[in-house]
């Protein structure tokens, strides 16, 4: 790919609050411009306005309906609704005719409002050279096929009908389940120019449904970042070990509405593990890696551990971004995280980091870093097993460290020759 008037377009599911999504945003746009320092760059995402005064580029939507950032508590509008659709789904036969009423008579709106999307969208994304999709889960049926799989598709077709090569940036994929969902993830990546995934599971998923490209395998886009591993540990701490925990809301974005008796007994095991860790004489220290939705959990967290065990735990407060999370991760011994970018983060800080895995793609992750005796299931974890394996975990502290290190290595040193192929000033490389 040759390049020819230096726009670059990046796209990705960002916006929410979920800092290791922009984490990858703000490493791709690093790496580029290191190597292309007067390339011009614009975000696509689904919630243009945070990217805009988060990342200091032009900004535009991906979809009609941009993202609300942070946790939205229920309203009693969204009460109603809520109980409008128990009741459908109890009775469907007695309101299958008012649905489908009530669908046929917003299809004209909503084709409207999507054809019009289009052709705006068209319009923008013909004035770039190159369409780049980052990213770690973008290849996701989360929502369903006309949320994430959809979204990319239609990105991709009109970049291709505009001219603009397209290239998947080291993403991740799955869970895809439905059949709507793997076709437009597989027709996406055929149309492609390049294609790299993030991890062997995800090429291998993608190819059992279908697709027959070719696909490249490198690390994590975040492990390319650059970072000062700053220690800012508390004055008068300095022989106390810090352990921070990350909780998350593994049941969705509200988690006590959802399923409040799972949530429920999550927070309580965590709270059970962190007052061991206290009656140790460890420091606590709770973190979150989403700053839209872990905030409270991590206050649901704190709850638990005073009223049940008496131990407080003061001082949190979000992340105003990446560089903050890191500065926060940089003053802890070790690390207890629930999502895949904590694991990731902690990483590049060469933090001992123990797993509660709500998906796959933790596991894998932690099984590449030789870590899998570190990584729990967050639906079947015990407090008592979860601190045996911590116990472990600072055993083999050293050791642990080390390996972390020489893979840290060798992932940045792939990486670093994976952008010097693809966005060096001389030429635009699909190979790998």
């Amino acid at each position: 790919m040759q390049p020819t008037n230096g726009r670059f377009a990046l796209l990705q599911h960002v916006g929410g609050g979920n800092l290791g999504d922009d984490a990858t945003l703000d490493t791709v746009m690093q790496n580029i411009r290191r190597r292309r320092p007067n390339v011009v760059m614009a975000a696509f995402t689904a919630n243009p306005n945070d990217t805009k005064e988060r990342h200091r580029v032009p900004s535009y939507p991906i979809g009609t309906t941009p993202w609300v950032f942070g946790y939205v508590r229920a309203t009693s509008k969204t009460s109603f609704k809520s109980a409008l659709r128990a009741l459908a789904r109890k009775h469907r036969f007695l309101f299958c005719l008012p649905r489908l009423a009530y669908t046929l008579a917003r299809i004209p709106k909503v084709l409207y409002s999507e054809m019009s999307f289009l052709i705006r969208s068209r319009r923008i994304i013909s004035s770039f050279e190159l369409l780049i999709i980052s990213g770690g889960g973008q290849l996701t049926g989360w929502c369903g096929p006309w949320a994430f799989p959809y979204t990319l598709f239609k990105w991709v077709l009109l970049a291709k009908s505009a001219r603009v090569k397209c290239l998947f940036l080291n993403v991740g994929a799955g869970p895809l389940s439905h059949p709507l969902s793997k076709c437009f993830v597989k027709r996406a990546l055929s149309l492609a120019d390049y294609v790299s995934f993030r991890d062997e599971q995800s090429q291998l998923l993608v190819s059992q449904i279908g697709f027959k490209g070719t696909g490249h395998v490198f690390p994590d886009c975040v492990y390319g970042r650059d970072v000062l591993p700053l220690d800012t540990r508390t004055p008068g701490r300095a022989n106390q070990l810090v352990v921070g925990i990350a909780p998350m809301d593994y049941w969705g974005p509200r988690p006590r509405e959802k399923n409040p008796a799972f949530y429920q007994c999550f927070i309580e095991k965590l709270a059970t593990f962190g007052a061991s860790l206290a009656r140790n004489s460890y420091l606590l220290k709770l973190f979150g890696t989403d700053i839209g939705v872990d905030p409270l959990v991590i206050n649901d967290l704190q709850l638990c551990l005073f009223k049940h065990h008496k131990v407080g735990v003061h001082g949190y407060k979000p992340a105003r971004g990446v560089d903050d999370l890191l500065s926060n991760i940089s003053a802890m011994d070790y690390v207890v995280t629930c999502r895949f970018h904590g694991v990731v983060f902690a990483h590049l800080l060469n933090k001992p980091v123990l797993a509660l895995s709500p998906h796959p793609k933790v596991v894998t992750l932690m099984n590449d870093l030789g870590l899998s005796k570190y990584c729990l299931d967050i639906r079947t974890f015990d407090p008592d097993g979860l601190a045996e394996t911590f116990a472990s975990l600072v055993a083999g502290t050293s050791e642990i460290k080390a390996h972390m290190a020489a893979i840290l290595a060798k992932y940045r040193s792939r990486l670093m020759r994976q952008f010097d192929e693809l966005f060096a000033d001389n030429r635009t490389s699909t190979g790998s």
